[in-house]
């Protein structure tokens, strides 16, 4: 798809947006795995849940979403954003594991919860998660606490703790975790 708007009343399958490159898709119900996968351009809303990999590669590429807008009013399942190189992915509730995992550019913001390993390999790009992370991998560092984080032009306010990452991929990733959802992360203010 390069153009014009597509709307789905009710649930969608697979593959929806797979390697779109304009235009608009609006899915009134769910979609499922691939939402998004590959995709150049445009914009995808999906007003409940997605399944896995949305905005992902497909399976044995390295080529994840290079740009354009997906927004998800729901919740995700694992590996969003995987091999991300560009665009920007709205999560207004909580992710599976491994969200950003290989990314190298782009914006995520999740306004819920991530179940963990987020940024795992990442090199570059921006992830933001406003609810619960029960862990950050051992292969980032703190570097400071944000008062707020810059998401598509508007301002979330934090506090957010900002980890740097991940160091096995000589990454700069930055992965912003809310201060206050997160109070078992306090003794990383030790290192600050």
């Amino acid at each position: 798809m390069s153009a014009g708007e597509i709307r789905v009343e009710g649930d969608a399958g697979v593959h929806l947006g797979e390697e779109m490159k304009g235009g608009r898709i609006v899915v009134a119900g769910n979609a499922d795995s691939w939402t998004g996968s590959m995709m150049s351009a445009g914009v995808i809303e999906v007003e409940r849940d997605a399944g896995d990999y949305v905005g992902a590669s497909y399976r044995g590429s390295t080529r994840g979403m290079r740009g354009g807008v997906i927004h998800i009013h729901g919740n995700v399942g694992n590996e969003l954003g995987c091999y991300m190189r560009k665009g920007l992915i709205k999560v207004h509730g909580s992710v599976g594991q491994f969200v950003g995992m290989h990314m190298k550019d782009g914006t995520i913001f999740v306004q819920g919860g991530c179940e963990g390993r987020a940024g795992a390999e990442m090199t570059g790009g921006k992830i933001a998660v406003c609810g619960v992370v029960p862990s950050i991998l051992p292969t980032f560092t703190v570097d400071s606490v944000k008062a707020k984080v810059k998401i598509d032009g508007e301002e979330v306010p934090g506090p957010f703790y900002l980890f740097v990452g991940d160091q096995t991929e000589n990454g700069d990733g930055k992965l912003y975790v809310s201060k206050a959802a997160n109070t078992h992360l306090k003794f990383y203010e030790e290192y600050l």
